[in-house]
């Protein structure tokens, strides 16, 4: 079945706050083998001009994803999660993430297409402060590969 078309332009409610913390931070730059003092050492990332450490470009993905599940679960757009790749992410940032941030995430839903038998999802996710400043976008780009393929 492929995905709805219908849901281009759909949102989903606000999430509730994620405060990122500075283990957590320090795991993922662990994980991924980023050594920067910035994202393990709270008075490098000061000495840095930041409030605390400060989270490596990609670790939003930590939040978006746990966020996009409002889309994934939808039944009614049809997705099968397990026919399922990554074709793209990207973010753009207005501030990094720091330990302490409380963010929130809105979810939209901005392309569904088809193309050589397989469906195509653009997302894209607004992360902002519990106080409404507006921190980065993240857009992802999944792909349900055609039942036959």
């Amino acid at each position: 079945m492929p995905l709805d078309p219908s849901f281009v332009g759909r949102s989903w409610p606000p999430s509730d706050p994620y405060l990122v913390g500075r283990e957590k931070i320090r795991e993922f730059a662990r994980a991924i083998g980023a050594e920067d003092p910035e994202y393990h050492d709270p008075e490098a990332a000061r000495r840095a001009g930041y409030a605390d450490v400060v989270a490596p470009p990609t670790f939003p993905v930590v939040i978006t994803m746990s966020s996009s599940r409002q889309i994934i679960r939808d039944p009614e757009l049809g997705l099968d999660y397990s026919r399922v790749v990554h074709g793209d992410q990207k973010f753009a940032y207005e501030r990094p993430v720091v330990a302490g941030d409380a963010l929130v995430c809105q979810n939209f839903v901005d392309e569904v297409m088809q193309r050589g038998g397989h469906d195509f999802i653009t997302t894209r996710t607004e992360v902002r402060t519990e106080s409404g400043e507006r921190v980065l976008t993240a857009w992802a780009k999944l792909v349900q590969r055609g039942e036959d393929k």
